[in-house]
Protein backbone atom coordinates (compact mmCIF):
# COMPACT_ATOMS: atom_id res chain seq x y z
CA UNK A 1 0.00 0.00 0.00
CA UNK A 2 1.63 3.36 -1.00
CA UNK A 3 2.73 5.81 2.10
CA UNK A 4 -0.04 8.43 2.79
CA UNK A 5 3.11 10.58 4.64
CA UNK A 6 6.82 10.67 3.39
CA UNK A 7 9.81 12.28 5.27
CA UNK A 8 11.75 12.19 2.69
CA UNK A 9 15.86 13.16 4.07
CA UNK A 10 14.74 15.55 6.60
CA UNK A 11 17.91 17.27 8.10
CA UNK A 12 17.68 20.80 10.73
CA UNK A 13 19.65 22.98 12.03
CA UNK A 14 19.37 25.54 14.65
CA UNK A 15 22.05 28.58 15.34
CA UNK A 16 23.28 28.84 19.16
CA UNK A 17 24.53 31.49 21.06
CA UNK A 18 27.88 28.19 21.25
CA UNK A 19 27.22 27.43 17.61
CA UNK A 20 25.17 25.87 14.99
CA UNK A 21 23.19 22.24 16.78
CA UNK A 22 22.28 20.02 14.20
CA UNK A 23 18.59 18.35 15.73
CA UNK A 24 17.35 16.17 12.72
CA UNK A 25 20.41 14.49 10.66
CA UNK A 26 19.02 12.86 6.97
CA UNK A 27 15.41 11.19 8.53
CA UNK A 28 13.20 9.86 6.33
CA UNK A 29 10.32 7.61 6.85
CA UNK A 30 7.14 6.52 5.88
CA UNK A 31 3.48 5.99 7.44
CA UNK A 32 0.98 3.67 5.78
CA UNK A 33 -3.03 4.72 5.08
CA UNK A 34 -4.30 3.82 8.77
CA UNK A 35 -1.28 3.06 10.00
CA UNK A 36 -0.20 3.72 14.04
CA UNK A 37 3.69 5.12 13.95
CA UNK A 38 5.48 5.98 16.89
CA UNK A 39 8.65 7.93 17.22
CA UNK A 40 10.62 7.56 20.36
CA UNK A 41 13.97 8.24 21.59
CA UNK A 42 16.13 10.15 24.40
CA UNK A 43 15.62 13.70 25.59
CA UNK A 44 16.72 16.16 22.86
CA UNK A 45 16.82 13.72 19.99
CA UNK A 46 14.66 15.87 17.46
CA UNK A 47 11.47 13.96 17.99
CA UNK A 48 9.95 17.00 18.58
CA UNK A 49 11.40 18.89 15.71
CA UNK A 50 10.38 15.95 13.37
CA UNK A 51 6.81 16.33 14.55
CA UNK A 52 7.00 20.38 13.63
CA UNK A 53 8.37 19.89 10.50
CA UNK A 54 5.91 17.93 9.20
CA UNK A 55 2.90 19.67 11.22
CA UNK A 56 4.12 22.80 9.14
CA UNK A 57 4.95 24.61 12.18
CA UNK A 58 8.91 24.74 11.22
CA UNK A 59 9.73 25.42 7.80
CA UNK A 60 13.88 26.03 8.02
CA UNK A 61 14.78 22.74 6.99
CA UNK A 62 16.40 20.80 4.35
CA UNK A 63 14.60 17.56 2.81
CA UNK A 64 11.22 17.03 1.85
CA UNK A 65 7.54 15.88 3.21
CA UNK A 66 4.73 14.62 1.31
CA UNK A 67 1.31 14.13 2.07
CA UNK A 68 -0.76 11.75 -0.72
CA UNK A 69 2.39 12.26 -2.85
CA UNK A 70 2.15 16.51 -2.70
CA UNK A 71 5.11 17.79 -1.31
CA UNK A 72 4.03 20.11 1.21
CA UNK A 73 5.85 23.17 3.23
CA UNK A 74 3.73 24.78 6.25
CA UNK A 75 0.58 23.95 7.61
CA UNK A 76 -1.69 21.14 5.79
CA UNK A 77 -5.50 20.82 6.29
CA UNK A 78 -4.95 17.32 5.92
CA UNK A 79 -2.92 17.12 9.11
CA UNK A 80 -4.43 17.36 12.63
CA UNK A 81 -2.37 18.12 16.03
CA UNK A 82 -2.61 17.01 19.03
CA UNK A 83 0.10 18.87 21.86
CA UNK A 84 1.33 18.00 24.82
CA UNK A 85 0.52 21.38 26.28
CA UNK A 86 -2.90 22.38 27.71
CA UNK A 87 -4.52 23.77 24.87
CA UNK A 88 -8.43 24.30 25.62
CA UNK A 89 -9.86 27.64 25.60
CA UNK A 90 -10.61 28.18 29.47
CA UNK A 91 -13.66 30.49 28.36
CA UNK A 92 -15.48 27.80 25.88
CA UNK A 93 -17.19 25.23 27.35
CA UNK A 94 -16.52 21.40 25.96
CA UNK A 95 -19.27 21.45 23.08
CA UNK A 96 -18.06 25.05 22.16
CA UNK A 97 -14.14 24.25 22.07
CA UNK A 98 -14.51 21.29 20.18
CA UNK A 99 -17.03 23.00 17.49
CA UNK A 100 -14.31 25.88 17.52
CA UNK A 101 -12.31 24.81 14.18
CA UNK A 102 -16.20 24.04 12.10
CA UNK A 103 -16.70 27.89 13.37
CA UNK A 104 -14.05 28.92 11.91
CA UNK A 105 -14.92 27.15 8.42
CA UNK A 106 -17.95 28.97 8.39
CA UNK A 107 -20.13 25.65 8.99
CA UNK A 108 -23.68 26.84 10.47
CA UNK A 109 -24.07 26.51 14.11
CA UNK A 110 -26.60 23.94 14.63
CA UNK A 111 -24.74 21.06 11.82
CA UNK A 112 -21.09 22.25 14.11
CA UNK A 113 -22.67 21.52 17.14
CA UNK A 114 -24.58 18.52 16.09
CA UNK A 115 -20.57 17.29 15.09
CA UNK A 116 -19.10 18.18 17.94
CA UNK A 117 -21.74 16.32 19.89
CA UNK A 118 -20.54 13.28 17.48
CA UNK A 119 -16.79 13.65 18.58
CA UNK A 120 -17.65 14.48 22.31
CA UNK A 121 -19.33 10.91 22.03
CA UNK A 122 -16.45 9.37 20.36
CA UNK A 123 -13.80 10.35 23.62
CA UNK A 124 -16.36 9.34 26.12
CA UNK A 125 -17.22 12.87 27.37
CA UNK A 126 -21.04 12.45 26.96
CA UNK A 127 -22.63 14.65 29.70
CA UNK A 128 -19.79 17.19 29.96
CA UNK A 129 -20.61 18.86 26.88
CA UNK A 130 -21.22 22.19 29.40
CA UNK A 131 -18.34 21.71 31.51
CA UNK A 132 -15.80 23.90 31.27
CA UNK A 133 -12.02 22.95 31.33
CA UNK A 134 -11.27 24.64 34.35
CA UNK A 135 -14.11 21.92 35.89
CA UNK A 136 -12.50 18.78 34.01
CA UNK A 137 -9.35 16.83 35.14
CA UNK A 138 -6.38 16.83 33.10
CA UNK A 139 -6.96 13.63 31.44
CA UNK A 140 -10.55 14.91 30.52
CA UNK A 141 -8.93 18.07 29.03
CA UNK A 142 -6.63 16.35 26.70
CA UNK A 143 -9.91 14.06 25.49
CA UNK A 144 -11.42 17.48 24.65
CA UNK A 145 -8.52 18.25 22.73
CA UNK A 146 -8.57 15.34 20.78
CA UNK A 147 -12.16 15.57 19.68
CA UNK A 148 -11.30 19.20 18.82
CA UNK A 149 -8.42 17.99 16.43
CA UNK A 150 -10.73 15.05 15.10
CA UNK A 151 -13.82 17.37 14.47
CA UNK A 152 -11.91 18.77 11.62
CA UNK A 153 -11.36 15.01 10.12
CA UNK A 154 -7.91 14.70 8.96
CA UNK A 155 -6.70 12.30 7.09
CA UNK A 156 -3.45 12.42 9.46
CA UNK A 157 -3.48 12.72 13.22
CA UNK A 158 0.03 13.98 15.02
CA UNK A 159 0.46 13.63 18.80
CA UNK A 160 3.51 15.03 20.48
CA UNK A 161 3.86 13.42 23.80
CA UNK A 162 -0.31 14.20 24.57
CA UNK A 163 -0.45 12.01 27.79
CA UNK A 164 2.74 13.47 29.40
CA UNK A 165 1.77 15.30 32.07
CA UNK A 166 -1.09 12.42 33.19
CA UNK A 167 -0.51 9.53 35.96
CA UNK A 168 0.55 6.28 34.42
CA UNK A 169 -2.58 4.63 34.94
CA UNK A 170 -4.60 7.38 33.24
CA UNK A 171 -1.98 7.44 30.21
CA UNK A 172 -3.00 3.35 30.00
CA UNK A 173 -6.30 4.21 29.96
CA UNK A 174 -6.40 7.68 27.60
CA UNK A 175 -4.49 5.11 24.92
CA UNK A 176 -7.45 2.64 25.34
CA UNK A 177 -9.62 5.16 23.76
CA UNK A 178 -7.07 6.61 21.05
CA UNK A 179 -7.13 2.97 20.06
CA UNK A 180 -10.39 2.38 20.09
CA UNK A 181 -10.84 5.88 18.33
CA UNK A 182 -7.94 5.31 15.95
CA UNK A 183 -9.22 1.79 14.59
CA UNK A 184 -13.02 3.14 14.01
CA UNK A 185 -12.02 6.14 12.46
CA UNK A 186 -9.06 4.24 10.33
CA UNK A 187 -7.13 6.87 11.27
CA UNK A 188 -3.75 7.65 10.53
CA UNK A 189 -1.69 8.22 13.48
CA UNK A 190 2.11 9.44 14.35
CA UNK A 191 2.74 9.61 17.89
CA UNK A 192 6.09 11.49 19.23
CA UNK A 193 6.46 10.09 22.55
CA UNK A 194 9.58 8.80 25.36
CA UNK A 195 7.11 5.89 26.99
CA UNK A 196 7.98 2.87 25.64
CA UNK A 197 4.97 0.87 27.51
CA UNK A 198 2.75 3.88 25.22
CA UNK A 199 4.66 3.07 22.15
CA UNK A 200 4.18 -0.55 22.47
CA UNK A 201 0.41 -0.88 23.84
CA UNK A 202 -0.51 1.41 20.76
CA UNK A 203 1.99 1.05 17.44
CA UNK A 204 2.07 -0.85 14.45
CA UNK A 205 5.48 0.14 14.15
CA UNK A 206 8.16 2.26 16.51
CA UNK A 207 11.02 4.70 15.03
CA UNK A 208 13.87 4.43 17.59
CA UNK A 209 15.55 7.75 17.10
CA UNK A 210 19.77 8.09 18.30
CA UNK A 211 20.47 10.92 20.67
CA UNK A 212 21.75 14.32 18.52
CA UNK A 213 22.25 14.57 16.13
CA UNK A 214 18.89 12.74 15.71
CA UNK A 215 19.00 9.59 13.30
CA UNK A 216 16.41 6.87 12.59
CA UNK A 217 18.81 4.08 14.85
CA UNK A 218 15.96 1.05 14.20
CA UNK A 219 12.63 0.78 12.53
CA UNK A 220 10.99 -1.89 14.76
CA UNK A 221 7.66 -4.10 13.47
CA UNK A 222 5.19 -4.55 16.48
CA UNK A 223 3.65 -7.76 16.25
CA UNK A 224 0.76 -7.55 18.26
CA UNK A 225 -3.06 -8.24 17.64
CA UNK A 226 -5.34 -5.75 16.86
CA UNK A 227 -7.70 -4.90 18.44
CA UNK A 228 -5.75 -3.76 21.13
CA UNK A 229 -5.97 -2.63 25.00
CA UNK A 230 -3.71 -2.32 27.98
CA UNK A 231 -4.63 -5.99 29.24
CA UNK A 232 -1.51 -6.48 26.58
CA UNK A 233 0.47 -4.51 28.65
CA UNK A 234 1.17 -8.11 31.35
CA UNK A 235 1.97 -10.52 28.27
CA UNK A 236 5.83 -12.53 27.63
CA UNK A 237 5.63 -10.77 24.08
CA UNK A 238 4.95 -7.02 25.00
CA UNK A 239 7.89 -7.77 27.61
CA UNK A 240 10.02 -8.83 25.11
CA UNK A 241 9.29 -5.49 22.35
CA UNK A 242 9.69 -2.91 26.02
CA UNK A 243 12.95 -4.38 26.74
CA UNK A 244 14.41 -4.73 22.89
CA UNK A 245 13.20 -0.51 22.70
CA UNK A 246 15.10 -0.06 26.41
CA UNK A 247 18.34 -1.27 25.19
CA UNK A 248 18.30 0.82 22.11
CA UNK A 249 17.16 3.65 24.46
CA UNK A 250 19.60 3.09 26.64
CA UNK A 251 22.09 2.44 24.35
CA UNK A 252 21.57 5.78 23.21
CA UNK A 253 20.56 7.97 26.50
CA UNK A 254 23.96 6.89 27.81
CA UNK A 255 25.66 8.33 24.90
CA UNK A 256 24.16 11.24 25.71
CA UNK A 257 24.94 11.97 29.17
CA UNK A 258 28.73 11.24 28.40
CA UNK A 259 28.44 13.88 26.36
CA UNK A 260 26.17 16.31 28.71
CA UNK A 261 29.16 15.73 30.82
CA UNK A 262 32.10 16.02 28.62
CA UNK A 263 30.61 19.54 27.29
CA UNK A 264 30.33 20.50 31.17
CA UNK A 265 33.66 19.80 31.84
CA UNK A 266 34.60 21.74 28.81
CA UNK A 267 33.10 24.49 30.18
CA UNK A 268 34.41 24.61 33.46
CA UNK A 269 38.04 24.18 32.17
Amino acid sequence: MAAILTADHLNVRFETAEGPVVAVDDVSFDVRPGEFLSVIGPSGCGKSTVFNVIGGLLSSYQGAVNVAGETINGPHPSIGMVFQEESTFPWRNVIDNVAFPLELTGMPKAQRIEKAKHFIGMVGLNGFENRYPGELSGGMRQRVSLARTLASEPKILLMDEPFAALDEQTRLLLGDKVLQIQQELKQTTLLITHNITEAVQMSDRILVMTYRPGKVKRIVDIDLPRPRTSEIVGSEAFGRYVAQIWNDLREEASRGMREQEKSIEGAKA
